[in-house]
C-alpha cells in the first residue's frame, strides 16, 4: 500500500501518516520478504516486537470515553487525530451488545450519557501546526524555537525552549518549559505561540526534581509570581455548603466562624485569577488579606457598578420614558 492508501486506510492525514511511519522505524526492528520471486520488497514489523493487546472492561471503556469532550479544543491536530483514533476504537468496542438479561438495554447509548462538559472551550483551528510541533518536542524531548509575545509586550520575539510538560487547563492549552534566554522555567500559553519549530538533532533532559503537579494551583491556573500570596477569605453561612464541597487549592484550610460562615485561608502563587474567583461570590465573599487582593476585588467591583451608573437616576430615566 501507498504512504496516501495507508492514510486513507487509517482514517488520518497523509502527514500524520509520515509520522507514524517514522515512530515505527524508531521503534521496532523491521525483516524483509520478498513480495514475489524477483519483485518489490515488503517489510514488516517482527511477529515477537507487535505490542500486546490491552484488554479492557466495558465499564473501563465507559470511563474513559466520558471523557473525551476534555480533547475537543484539539481538533484538527494531529495529537487530536491519535487521541480520536483511539477512542473511536473504544467506541466501536463499548456499542456492541452487552451480556446477560439487560445486554442492549441498560447499556444503550451509554458513551453519551457520561459526559465532561468544557469549561468554555477554545478554537485552536488555526494552531494545529504549533499545537503538533509543541506535542512532538514535549513527546520527544525537544527543543523548540518559536516567536512568542509576552503578556503586557507590544512586540514579540524569537525565544528557544524546553518544554517540560504540555497541560490542558480550564479547556485551554499551555506550556510549563525552560525558558533558554533568561534561564528559568516559565508558562507559556499556546494562544501566543507563533512560527513554531521542533529542532531535529538537538535533544533535552528533563530535570530529574521537575514535578509539573509543583506548577498548578487547582482552581486558580498554572501562574506563579516569585513570591507566593497567603489568602485569607470568609464566606457567610449561605455560601459555607458549597465552599466546604470543593477543593480549589492544594494548600487550602476551612475554619468555621460565627453566624454558620466559613474561612478558607490558602497560599497561592499568583493573585488574578483569585480576583475573579472571588468576585464569582459577590455578596458572599470578603478578602481578609492580602490588602493587595482586597483592593483589586474593591476595584472591580466599582468599576462594574460605574458601568450601571447612579440607582436613583436610573430609577427616574425609567420613569420619565415610561
Amino acid at each position: 500500500m501507498t504512504l496516501y492508501e495507508l492514510a486513507d486506510g487509517l482514517g488520518v492525514t497523509v502527514r500524520t501518516m509520515r509520522r507514524y511511519m517514522s515512530e515505527i522505524e524508531r521503534e521496532f526492528n523491521l525483516e524483509s520478504a520478498p513480495a514475489r520471486p524477483g519483485g518489490a520488497l515488503l517489510w514488516r514489523i517482527r511477529a515477537s516486537e507487535i505490542p500486546r493487546k490491552v484488554e479492557l472492561r466495558r465499564t473501563q471503556a465507559y470511563a474513559i470515553l466520558a471523557a473525551r469532550r476534555v480533547f475537543e479544543p484539539m481538533r484538527g491536530s494531529t495529537l487530536f487525530e491519535e487521541i480520536d483514533l483511539a477512542i473511536s476504537r473504544l467506541l466501536d468496542f463499548a456499542q456492541r451488545p452487552g451480556r446477560g438479561p439487560n445486554a442492549g438495554l441498560a447499556d444503550a447509548r451509554l458513551e453519551q450519557r457520561f459526559l465532561y462538559l468544557p469549561h468554555a472551550p477554545k478554537d485552536y483551528a488555526r494552531r494545529t501546526e504549533e499545537l503538533d510541533d509543541l506535542f512532538q518536542a514535549v513527546s520527544d524531548l525537544r527543543p523548540l524555537s518559536l516567536f512568542y509575545k509576552s503578556a503586557g509586550k507590544s512586540e514579540e520575539e524569537r525565544i528557544t525552549i524546553h518544554p517540560y510538560a504540555l497541560v490542558l487547563h480550564r479547556d485551554s492549552v499551555y506550556c510549563v518549559g525552560y525558558h533558554v534566554g533568561r534561564g528559568e522555567i516559565r508558562t507559556f500559553v499556546l494562544d501566543r505561540m507563533r512560527d513554531t519549530e521542533c529542532a531535529v538533532t538537538e535533544r533535552f533532559e528533563l530535570p530529574a526534581d521537575f514535578a509539573v503537579d509543583q506548577y498548578f494551583q487547582g482552581e486558580f491556573g498554572i501562574w506563579r509570581d516569585k513570591e507566593p500570596h497567603r489568602v485569607v477569605v470568609e464566606f457567610d453561612a449561605q455560601a459555607a455548603e458549597y465552599v466546604r464541597a470543593r477543593k480549589v487549592h492544594a494548600s487550602q484550610k476551612l475554619q468555621s466562624i460565627a453566624g454558620g460562615g466559613l474561612r478558607l485561608t490558602m497560599t497561592v502563587g499568583n493573585l488574578t485569577p483569585v480576583v475573579s474567583w472571588v468576585l464569582e461570590w459577590g455578596k458572599r465573599a470578603r478578602v481578609i488579606e492580602p490588602p493587595e487582593l482586597a483592593d483589586r476585588v474593591r476595584d472591580e467591583l466599582e468599576g462594574a457598578l460605574a458601568q450601571y451608573g447612579d440607582k436613583k437616576s436610573a430609577g427616574a430615566k425609567t420613569k420619565a420614558r415610561r
